[in-house]
C-alpha cells in the first residue's frame, strides 16, 4: 500500500510540476527554465548527500554501466517536452498522453526486462489497459 501511495504522489507531484515549469518556460525562456528546475533539483539532491540522509554509496558509481547515466538527458527532454507541450494542450490533455506513453513504453520494458529489470510478461490484460488508456487519450480530446 505504500508503494502505491508513493506512485500516486509522485503522478499528483508530475502534473503540478508539469504546470509550474511550463509556466516557468514563459516567463524566462524554456531552456533558462529547465536549467533552473535541473539546478535546484542538483542543489537538493547535494543536501541530502552531504547529509548523508541517504546512506547509499556514491563511490560505487564508477562501477555502473555508462548507459545508466542517460536518465540525466531523459530528465532534459521530459522537462523540455512537458514545458512546451502543456501550454498547447493544457495539463489533462498532455498528462494523458504522457502517461499513455509511459505505461506503452513501460509494458515494453517489463516484457524485455530491460537494464536488468525483473521481466515480467506482456498478456492480453495489459493490452487491453493500452487500447483503454489510448481511448482516454481520444476522449480527452474532445471539446
Amino acid at each position: 500500500m505504500l508503494y502505491i501511495l508513493l506512485a500516486i504522489a509522485a503522478g499528483l507531484t508530475m502534473a503540478f510540476q508539469g504546470s509550474l515549469n511550463s509556466v516557468l518556460g514563459k516567463k524566462i525562456g524554456i531552456f533558462e527554465a529547465s536549467f533552473i528546475v535541473h539546478l535546484s533539483a542538483a542543489i537538493i539532491i547535494l543536501i541530502i548527500i552531504l547529509l548523508d540522509l541517504n546512506r547509499g554509496n556514491i563511490q560505487a558509481w564508477r562501477e555502473a554501466p555508462w548507459y545508466l547515466y542517460l536518465g540525466g538527458v531523459l530528465g532534459v527532454i521530459i522537462t523540455y517536452t512537458v514545458i512546451v507541450s502543456i501550454p498547447k494542450l493544457g495539463v489533462a490533455v498532455a498528462t494523458t498522453f504522457i502517461v499513455a506513453a509511459q505505461v506503452s513504453t513501460a509494458c515494453l520494458l517489463d516484457h524485455l526486462g530491460l537494464f536488468g529489470l525483473e521481466k515480467l510478461s506482456f498478456n492480453w490484460l495489459k493490452l487491453l489497459g493500452i487500447i483503454l488508456l489510448a481511448a482516454g487519450v481520444r476522449l480527452m480530446l474532445i471539446k
